[in-house]
């Protein structure tokens, strides 16, 4: 084939481009996965091709060899058709353990359920076409652009009779989710969402709010709860596999939208996520929204869990990261991620982190809160830890091995308690609940996310609130059981060669062995010894540590 030169456009000749392949030979490359969406679908050869194989053509046509992102998941030639289809079929196999319409009759549910597992498969098929009118621009030889908003990108190449076409990736684009709208219509002709309407009105709005991105509140969207799980599945898979062949992959960078989605439904769902209430974890003041940190990244967590999602992050300094990373939060400074504020009525200043802008949490919500009419930062730096009393001041205890250090000051002694004690108020038990000590995870960034979520939820566990801990403080380290890893699907070479590699164990000598064996809750348990120097809220000084090697 003659590769023409792009001598009018906008590339130099050096770019090949892509082919404009025939829709079939496009298909073929994929006839796999097609069977596979076929048996899951479990109908006749002529349904399928009229109710299924009709809706990939048309994607196929849509989005041709483009890929999904530049640089991260999918980025090879042909990407976003193969999101596409992946995420359908785990969606369609989603839907075998979901009843959509559990309180209609045995009548109406077997009318309405093969409509609910069509809406499915087309929901996780076009669930990232928004991509296609948002992120890059499509050119041929010529230097002419695809009209991307009137007709499909193989449509138009053979309106033109071009052999290749070029791309050109938006620089700083936005993820504009509701233009999956606009592409869900060159996809999915009129005469199936007719079909999908008959007898209901509840199938068609929930796909337009999948595809669009809208949280309905009023009832559970199951469609758009199982294309969720599969489109996070999927990329994890891919994002797995590409650091497998290409190196390391960006990972938490499709994230995003679950953190936010998840933080909008707390807001709605969630008593304790009512703004400016006493205990709540959201406070919106003159100067900004703010949310208590870490407690609400913990909602967030526990609500991601249950909808079992691939690669959530199970620690807040994760998701912090995150969300700074994507402009949803706003740090206060160079220095400070987080914020000080003093909600009206507390006698403390709390960590909070702030948004940066309201529309982000309360986007959709009919009524908008009204901001309090006082400025809730206390000042800038930190939160201020509270200065011990002499009463309460103790000295240094030298630590010997294999003793358990004390991570908790001793009980102040009962003649050090104001001689006008009083009962404490429910707002002071909350108080000093959120000004408990926590254990938090400083790894370096370099440190493998995987591996450090697992050690920063393992860490969390010291708290008394947590339960039984699943590790222990001796003289030399933090002990952490292998076995606390393989719980947490980390296999314990990997956590062992990740914090090896950026100098978070406890080790006199580099030579010997990364693991010992201890007793632990009364057996003797194999584990490994985390430099205590990288967990904030423990004293370095409490502990012996190795001297530097050749000192």
């Amino acid at each position: 084939m003659v590769i023409p030169q792009a001598a009018s456009g906008p590339y130099p000749a050096s770019d090949p481009g892509f082919a404009c392949l025939p829709i079939d030979e496009l298909l073929a490359s994929h006839a796999e996965l097609i069977a596979r969406i076929k048996l899951c679908y479990g109908s006749s050869r002529e349904d399928f091709e009229r109710e299924v194989l009709i809706l990939v053509r048309r994607f196929a046509e849509f989005v041709h060899l483009l890929p999904a992102t530049a640089d991260n998941y999918f980025s090879a030639p042909g990407g976003l058709l193969r999101l596409g289809l992946e995420t359908s079929f785990f969606s369609l196999q989603g839907t075998d353990a979901h009843i959509f319409s559990g309180r209609s009759t045995i009548t109406a549910r077997r009318h309405l359920e093969p409509r609910w597992r069509l809406a499915t498969f087309i929901a996780g098929l076009c669930t990232e076409s928004h991509r296609v009118l948002s992120h890059l621009t499509v050119t041929d030889n010529t230097g002419e652009a695809w009209p991307s908003y009137l007709q499909p990108l193989f449509g138009w190449l053979q309106a033109r009779s071009a052999e290749r076409y070029f791309l050109h990736w938006q620089p700083q684009a936005i993820e504009t989710r509701g233009l999956g709208v606009f592409a869900l219509a060159q996809v999915v002709p009129p005469a199936v969402l007719q079909y999908l309407a008959e007898g209901n009105t509840v199938i068609v709005p929930y796909l337009m709010a999948s595809i669009s991105g809208v949280a309905l509140y009023r009832d559970r969207n199951v469609l758009d709860e199982l294309v969720r799980r599969s489109l996070a599945l999927v990329i994890d898979r891919n994002l797995v596999a590409n650091a497998d062949r290409y190196g390391a992959p960006q990972f938490g960078s499709h994230l995003e939208r679950y953190l936010v989605d998840a933080l909008r439904r707390l807001v709605i769902a969630n008593s304790a996520w009512v703004p400016n209430r006493e205990k709540s974890r959201v406070w919106f003041g003159a100067d900004g929204l703010f949310l208590i940190w870490p407690n609400a990244a913990n909602d967030v967590i526990e609500m991601l869990e249950a909808d079992q999602l691939a690669s959530i992050p199970k620690a807040p300094e994760t998701m912090l990261e995150l969300l700074l990373a994507a402009g949803v939060f706003k740090a206060q400074d160079a220095e400070h991620a987080t914020w000080t504020i003093r909600p009206p009525g507390s006698k403390i200043t709390l960590e909070a982190v702030r948004l940066a802008s309201a529309a982000i949490l309360f986007s959709g919500i009919e009524t908008e809160p009204v901001p309090l009419d006082v400025m809730l930062v206390s000042k800038p730096g930190p939160p201020p830890s509270p200065s011990p009393s002499p009463a309460t001041t103790v000295a240094p205890v030298m630590a010997t091995a294999g003793t358990q250090l004390s991570l908790l000051p001793p009980a102040p002694p009962p003649e050090a308690a104001a001689p006008n004690d009083v009962a404490r108020s429910p707002a002071d038990s909350a108080s000093a609940e959120t000004a408990s000590p926590s254990f938090a995870l400083q790894a370096p960034m370099r440190l493998n996310p995987v591996v450090r979520d697992a050690v920063a939820a393992i860490l969390q566990t010291l708290r008394a609130s947590y339960g039984p801990a699943q590790c222990c403080t001796v003289a030399q380290g933090i002990f952490v059981p292998l076995a606390q890893f393989e719980q947490r699907s980390v296999p314990p070479a990997l956590a062992l060669r990740a914090l090896a590699e950026v100098r978070m164990l406890a080790m006199a000598d580099p030579k010997s062995p990364p693991t010992l064996s201890r007793e632990f809750n009364g057996s003797p348990t194999v584990g490994l010894l985390l430099d205590p120097r990288f967990v904030e809220g423990l004293d370095p000084d409490a502990f012996v540590l190795p001297e530097p090697l050749g000192a």
